[in-house]
C-alpha cells in the first residue's frame, strides 16, 4: 500500500512538471504584452525594454522556468505580476470558495443518485422508469440556461436567494448557504444524470448474478441482499464516476462562479488567463494537478477496500 502511494505521487511529480512547464512555454509568447499592459500609454521602446528586464522576461526560458520550480519546490509560487499578491495563498482562498460549492453538491449527488439508482434496480417497473426520467432530465437541461432561470426565479421574482455574491461560512452559516444554494442546484443537476445510470446499470448487473439468486434461495433479507452485498459490490464502477464528477464540477465551476459572481479558483484563473498573470497561471496548474491526484488516489484507495480483488499496483 505504502509502496503504491508514493508510486502515485511520483507520478503526479513528474505529471506537475510536465504541464507548468507545457504552460509556460505556452505563456511565454504573452511575456511582451504583460509588459505593455502594464506600461500603459506610456510605453517607449527603453521602458519596454526596462519592464523585460524588470519581470525577468528577458532570460532564457529554461532559466526562468528553473528558478520558477526551484521556487515552488521551497513552496515559493511567486506573486502575480499586477496586484503583487501572494500566489500560494491566494490561490488556497479562491480553491477554497470552489471546493465549498463542489463539496456539498457531490455529497448531494452521491446521496440523490445512490438512492435513486438502488431503488430503480431493485424495483423496476415505474421507479426505473422515474430514475430514467431523472437522468434524461439532466442530460438535456444545458446548466447555463438553468443557472439563468434559477437566478430570475428565486432572485430576481421571489427575492428568496441571492443572485450573486459570496458570504464565507465562518461569517455567516446561513448567509453562506444561502449564497451557494443556486451553483449548488446546477452543478448537481448536470451531475445527477450520469451517477444515476452508472448506478443503476451496476446495480441491475449485480442483482441478476448467482450469489444474489442464491442468497434469496436461502431466505437472506431482500435489504441485506440489496445493501450489504449488492451495493458494495457495485460501488467501485460508480465511486469512479464520482471522481470524474468531481473534476467535471472543478470545470464547470468556470462558468458557474463567473454566473453568480463568486469569488472562486473558476472565475479567477479565467481571469488570470486573460491577464496572462504566468506566476499565478502556474500556482493555478499546480494546485488544480495535485487536487486531480488526490481524488483519483482516494478512489483506487475505497475501489481497494469495497473490494478485496481489486489489486493496488
Amino acid at each position: 500500500m505504502t509502496g503504491y502511494i508514493l508510486r502515485r505521487l511520483g507520478t503526479s511529480l513528474i505529471l506537475v512538471i510536465v504541464v507548468t512547464f507545457v504552460t509556460f512555454l505556452l505563456l511565454s509568447t504573452s511575456f511582451e504584452s504583460v509588459a505593455r499592459r502594464l506600461l500603459g500609454d506610456s510605453i517607449t521602446p527603453e521602458s519596454l525594454a526596462a519592464m523585460m528586464t524588470k519581470l525577468g522576461y528577458d532570460r532564457p526560458l529554461l532559466v526562468q522556468y528553473g528558478d520558477w520550480l526551484w521556487g515552488a519546490v521551497r513552496g515559493d509560487f511567486g506573486s502575480s505580476v499586477y496586484s503583487g499578491l501572494d500566489v500560494a495563498s491566494t490561490v488556497l482562498q479562491r480553491l477554497g470558495v470552489t471546493l465549498s460549492l463542489i463539496v456539498p453538491a457531490l455529497l448531494i449527488t452521491v446521496i440523490i443518485s445512490v438512492a435513486l439508482g438502488v431503488w430503480a434496480a431493485s424495483r423496476g417497473g415505474a421507479a426505473d422508469r422515474v430514475a430514467q426520467i431523472v437522468s434524461l432530465i439532466g442530460y438535456i437541461v444545458p446548466g447555463l440556461l438553468l443557472a439563468i432561470v434559477l437566478v430570475y426565479v428565486f432572485a430576481v421574482t421571489l427575492h428568496w436567494l441571492p443572485a450573486t455574491g459570496y458570504t464565507p461560512i465562518a461569517e455567516n452559516p446561513g448567509s453562506w448557504v444561502r449564497s451557494i444554494t443556486l451553483p449548488v442546484i446546477v452543478l448537481v443537476v448536470a451531475s445527477v444524470a450520469s451517477m444515476t445510470s452508472q448506478v443503476r446499470g451496476t446495480m441491475v448487473d449485480e442483482l441478476r448474478k448467482d450469489y444474489v439468486r442464491t442468497m434469496r434461495t436461502r431466505g437472506v433479507p431482500t435489504g441485506s441482499i440489496v445493501f450489504r452485498h449488492a451495493l458494495r459490490n457495485a460501488a467501485g464502477p460508480a465511486l469512479t464516476v464520482m471522481s470524474l464528477e468531481f473534476m467535471a464540477m472543478f470545470g464547470a465551476a468556470l462558468i458557474i462562479e463567473n454566473v453568480f459572481g463568486l469569488p472562486g479558483i473558476g472565475s479567477f484563473g479565467f481571469n488570470s488567463a486573460l491577464q496572462a498573470d504566468v506566476p499565478m497561471l502556474l500556482g493555478l496548474t499546480v494546485f488544480s494537478v495535485l487536487m486531480v491526484t488526490v481524488v483519483n488516489l482516494a478512489t483506487d484507495l475505497a475501489n481497494a477496500w469495497l473490494n478485496p480483488k481489486v489489486k493496488l499496483s
